[in-house]
């Protein structure tokens, strides 16, 4: 049975799909001598990444 869902909504929810795989692009330090590397994937708030500043 598929979920009963309205078909026109004012707002749609964000979808923020899949986090799978290597990243290719953006792998390099742009500015500065260091930078972050994550170990695991999930998405982080900025928060998160100015306080690792």
């Amino acid at each position: 049975m598929a979920k009963q869902i309205p078909a026109r909504v004012k707002y749609r929810k964000m979808h923020r799909g899949s986090r799978a795989g290597i990243a290719w692009k953006g792998s390099d330090v742009s500015f500065g001598e260091y930078g972050l590397q994550a170990l695991d994937r999930a998405w982080i708030t900025t928060r998160q990444i100015e306080a690792c500043r």
